[in-house]
């Protein structure tokens, strides 16, 4: 059986409790225009099978891929220096 004072010990509210606070970040009118226009653009090419959008994905495919084949080849290597 669980001992009373081990369990108050564990729940212990008289400790600080962390919280996390949320960053302040604002996005003025233009920034916001610019997002809306990229996606919106990206969404209409995608509908009307655009052959500028499909290379696009093609080479964001690709990028994606040998970003990984660097990773793998340089990550055992450099993994020591990033924990410093």
């Amino acid at each position: 059986m669980i001992d009373q004072k081990m369990l108050l010990e564990a729940l212990d509210f008289d400790r600080e409790v962390e919280t996390k606070t949320p960053s302040v970040h604002t996005t003025d009118r233009q920034t916001k225009i610019q997002k809306s226009t990229s996606q919106m653009s990206t969404a209409q090419a995608r509908s009307r099978n655009d052959p500028l959008y499909k290379r696009m994905i093609r080479y964001r495919e690709l990028y994606y891929k040998y970003r990984e084949l660097v990773h793998r080849k340089y990550g055992h290597g450099v993994k020591a220096r990033a924990r410093r």
